[in-house]
């Protein structure tokens, strides 16, 4: 696992955060659009999944 993984997991988090910032600046409009913030929500839930398999392949194995 490179610097390229690392990466990868970084632009990952930046854009969950990025979505985050999406979802609750869309909230506080007045003319809410549910579909787009639930179409938001299912992409930032995939990335924060994807981010956290890609984690759990950097922790090395250990024998018992």
């Amino acid at each position: 696992m490179g610097n390229e993984f690392v990466t990868k997991i970084m632009a990952l988090k930046i854009e969950h955060a990025d979505l985050d910032a999406a979802i609750i600046a869309l909230s506080s409009n007045d003319h809410i659009d549910q579909l787009q913030i639930k179409r938001l929500k299912k992409r930032k839930l995939a990335i924060k999944d994807l981010i956290t398999r890609m984690e759990s392949k950097m922790i090395p194995d250990i024998d018992a």
